[in-house]
């Protein structure tokens, strides 16, 4: 596991572009906006389901500990990586 993390740190490291002096944003800042989407998406789907299919029927699945907590977290995370992702100067 360690050395995948390695070889995508060294990915990371390697992506550059002749016109990134020019650029506002450059390649890396692009990887890192699509993790950042990537993460709000993971918290999406998460957040999904917990209904009931009879509306007499109430489905104490839709206040779990994923939905509640778990997927609100990723999202604003997701959002405050982007942020960062947007400013990061490299």
């Amino acid at each position: 596991m360690k050395k995948i993390f390695e070889q995508i740190r060294q990915r990371f490291a390697a992506a550059t572009d002749k016109n990134d002096e020019q650029m506002t944003l450059t390649i890396k800042n692009y990887i890192l906006l699509i993790a950042g989407f990537v993460v709000i998406i993971i918290g999406m789907v998460l957040m999904t389901g917990g209904g009931s299919d009879d509306p007499n029927v109430f489905n104490y699945d839709m206040f779990s500990w994923r939905r509640i907590t778990l997927a609100p977290i990723l999202i604003v995370g997701g959002f405050a990586f982007e942020v960062y992702a947007l400013l990061k100067k490299f």
